[in-house]
Formats: structure tokens, C-alpha cells, sequence
């Protein structure tokens, strides 16, 4: 059975959002914070992002 995060493709946590980016906790964190990753939202004590958006994002900066 799909869970709803599967479905809807969602990174939870800076360290697990720094992992798809390639970057550790503290880089990611200082982005996030910085707002250099406008996907990367806060819910709670937690951050969250799309994979689908992240990756996007960073193939549009690539081009």
C-alpha cells in the first residue's frame, strides 16, 4: 500500500532534504534558512519539500 508521502513525494527533514541536494545538515540548514530554497517550507518543528519541486529548481538553475 502507497502511504501519502509516497504519493505526493515528500522529503521531511533537513538532513533527508540535504541528502537529495548532495549538501550535510548545516549547509542545507543555513540555505533553507537563508531562503536560497524557497520549496522548502516549515510545518511545525519540521521542514518538508517536493523531491519533484527540488529537483526542478535546481535543473532550471542548471540551464
Amino acid at each position: 500500500m502507497e502511504t501519502p508521502d509516497a504519493k505526493l513525494d515528500l522529503i521531511w527533514g533537513i538532513e533527508e532534504i540535504g541528502k537529495m541536494i548532495g549538501r550535510n545538515y548545516q549547509q542545507t540548514y543555513h540555505m533553507v534558512r537563508a531562503g536560497k530554497l524557497p520549496m522548502v517550507k516549515q510545518v511545525g518543528e519540521r521542514y518538508v519539500a517536493s523531491r519533484g519541486k527540488l529537483i526542478a529548481f535546481f535543473m532550471e538553475d542548471a540551464a
